[in-house]
């Protein structure tokens, strides 16, 4: 593993994915809030708030949908973020310890997948913003977001949690100011609604889904952190940051799509900034930089997720060269696809997250399994990066819950390509995540206790959760 040091302050990030040692270990918990709170107050959040009433659901049911799939998905992302000053490594790294080296490029590649695609649909929403606020096309829009970004990704780290801290209090103000405009001109009388089960298991499903997509991200953010950080201090600033942060923006939404559901479909920032048409340029302004604070993760996650596949010992362009190369390309492709994307984004959007859904919590069931309940936050960092360690090449048993669960889940899902029976006994209510998540989670202990290798000592370059 690479013995560069990272550079301090906001400098040029200089690792990658490889373990950051004690000495450089920095920062406080409480910059998770920040930048978990910057990360769901934007405009991407408040278009996914609106599609509980573009499907159907009146206005209370539609915050009470979004309240409970937060704070439950936001569950699932928190834990993840504890492992970050465990391990001191990626998150998608440690997928090696349950998968093995290589059987770890599956969740991987689904991950990948992931990251790229709500690259796409965060730049086609800042291509929009930057569209309205210099009245240019969207599509030039998007290549200025995107190229921006870019720009800020370059520099690592240190730069996301600084520069989240200022987004984090210019998004509070500005969605603030958007909620009490919202309440104060909504229809006297609401529109009339659908509202069934179906429709509130499947936004439930929506919501809780937007949280559990985090789950990849979380331990990026934090690993830099010491390892003596207090794990309930980095779990509830993650926690609350991200599931507060994400019914907030969420619910204006949906005071959003009560008062002019087809404007706010077609063009969300473009009609919040034209809520106060004199300084409809600083709510763009902002917007845009919130943008810019969930697709700075993106693709930063991206480059690490797919050098996860790319350098099983962590050196390959290990630093700053590997991570300018790899999302300039990221950065390439997810522009060229939002492009050709933008039109009826709200629908996409809802289909991309529920089918990410289904294959991301058979993996967040193994991993925070094995890492709560198996290892107990026990790892061997150095086997990690090794080819012919103690995590092997392939493990097949964690493969095969992966896979099984999710053809399990079949029955339980409702999407766009596929509604299983009994998501359509229910109306066309989505539990797919419920039933995969325990499931998953019950077969990995059976098999890890009975079959898989265990390791009880705390080793070298090691993590220890404190609950």
């Amino acid at each position: 593993m690479s013995t560069t040091p990272r550079a301090s302050g906001i400098g040029l990030e200089k690792r990658s994915i490889d373990y950051i040692p004690e000495s450089e270990r920095h920062g406080r918990p409480n910059t998770l809030f920040t930048l978990w709170f910057a990360s769901n107050v934007q405009i991407t959040a408040v278009a996914t708030g609106a599609l509980a009433v573009v499907l159907g659901l009146n206005l209370g049911w539609a915050i009470a949908t979004i309240v409970v799939g937060n704070l439950v998905g936001g569950l699932f992302m928190a834990y993840h973020s504890i492992q970050g000053p465990r391990m001191g490594v990626p998150q998608m790294i440690q997928s090696r310890a349950q998968f093995g080296m290589f059987g770890a490029i599956l969740p991987v590649v689904v991950v990948l997948v992931m990251y790229i695609g709500f690259f796409v649909s965060s730049g086609i929403l800042g291509g929009q913003a930057i569209a309205s606020l210099l009245h240019i096309s969207t599509p030039v829009g998007i290549v200025i977001s995107d190229a921006l970004v870019l720009l800020i990704t370059w520099v690592g780290y240190d730069l996301f949690h600084n520069y989240d801290r200022v987004v984090s209090v210019l998004s509070f103000l500005i969605f603030a100011v958007l909620l009490v405009k919202l309440i104060t001109i909504l229809p006297a009388h609401a529109p009339k609604s659908s509202v069934t089960l179906g429709t509130i298991l499947l936004m439930i499903s929506i919501f809780a889904a937007w949280q559990i997509t985090w789950a990849p991200y979380v331990s990026d953010y934090s690993r830099y952190l010491p390892q003596s950080t207090k794990s309930a201090r980095t779990f509830w600033f993650t926690y609350l940051g991200s599931a507060v942060g994400a019914c907030f923006s969420m619910i204006v939404g949906a005071l959003g799509a009560v008062v002019a559901e087809s404007q706010v479909s077609s063009n969300a920032p473009a009609y919040f900034a034209g809520l106060f048409p004199q300084v409809r340029w600083l709510f763009l302004i902002v917007i845009v930089l919130g943008v810019f604070a969930a697709n700075l993760e993106n693709l930063y996650g991206a480059f690490l997720t797919a050098f996860t596949s790319l350098s099983p010992s962590g050196k390959l362009l290990a630093g700053a060269k590997g991570r300018i190369l790899a999302t300039t390309v990221v950065a390439i492709v997810g522009t060229l696809i939002a492009l050709v994307a933008s039109s009826n984004f709200l629908t996409n959007l809802s289909n991309f997250v529920l089918f990410l859904l289904y294959f991301l919590i058979p993996w967040t069931a193994i991993n925070l399994t094995d890492y709560y309940l198996i290892h107990h936050g026990n790892y061997d960092i150095k086997e990690i990066f090794d080819t012919d360690g103690e995590y092997g090449r392939v493990k097949w048993g964690a493969l095969g819950i992966y896979a099984l669960t999710i053809v399990v889940e079949l029955p339980f899902m409702n999407s766009s390509f596929f509604e299983g029976p009994i998501a359509k006994a229910l109306g066309g209510g989505d539990i797919a995540w419920i039933v995969g998540f325990l499931l998953a989670g019950a077969i990995y202990y059976f098999y890890a206790t009975k079959w898989g290798r265990v390791a009880d000592e705390a080793a070298p370059n090691s993590g220890t959760a404190q609950a």
